[in-house]
């Protein structure tokens, strides 16, 4: 049911952006996929977000079809990995978006907050799944009021229901963090999240205070 809903659902495409499928699928690069892209586009096409914050560039895919989603937002993204922001940078500019969307080649925990924009409308965390929480605290001070700050991957390919029967004790400890991220969106007093279970897992948290 899922593939054929995702068949249904149109994405932004064009040669650029079918090369990074490829890429990142032959090359084990983690980018969201078609189901979860499909919904957060959908999100900043209701919303027209005027500044986006995304933590975690990858190759730029989800940065660039927000930005093809709603041509007014401005995108500032954030990646370690030089290889990777080199790459998101190559393909931004193929997509003639360089003009919208900036890439910083940082640790999104290091990054000085007065290098970027005092406000922003929307932020993706799509990065180190361990701080996610660590993320969330850090950039919440730069979302406005009625903002959303949009969490990918909370659901964790299923496992996050049954932590305790992980083999690892790495990735059980890892899904227990992701588990208490759920639960401290869930009992946030400014924010009013809601979980979908589309993708990998989307929540989506509007700042009420």
């Amino acid at each position: 049911m899922n593939d054929y809903l995702t068949g249904l659902n149109k994405l932004p495409s064009n040669q650029i952006i079918e090369k990074m499928v490829t890429y990142a699928k032959e090359h084990k690069v983690p980018i969201i996929n078609e189901e979860g892209m499909a919904f957060i586009n959908q999100l900043v096409k209701i919303t027209k977000p005027k500044r986006i914050l995304e933590i975690g560039t990858a190759i730029g895919y989800s940065a660039i079809n927000m930005a093809l989603s709603y041509e007014r937002a401005f995108i500032d993204t954030i990646e370690r990995d030089a290889n990777l922001a080199s790459l998101a940078i190559k393909n931004i500019k193929e997509c003639n978006l360089e003009n919208r969307i900036r890439v910083f080649n940082e640790d999104a925990l290091k990054l000085d907050l007065a290098t970027l924009h005092s406000e922003y409308d929307l932020i993706f965390i799509d990065a180190a799944k361990s701080q996610y929480k660590v993320f969330f605290e850090k950039f919440d001070n730069l979302l406005i009021s009625g903002g959303i700050i949009i969490t990918d991957n909370i659901l964790f390919h299923g496992l996050i229901t049954t932590p305790e029967h992980i083999a690892s004790r790495n990735l059980r400890q890892l899904v227990r963090k992701i588990g208490n991220y759920n639960t401290f969106l869930k009992e946030h007093l400014r924010y009013d999240t809601t979980f979908y279970n589309i993708g990998d897992g989307i929540a989506v948290s509007i700042k009420v205070k």
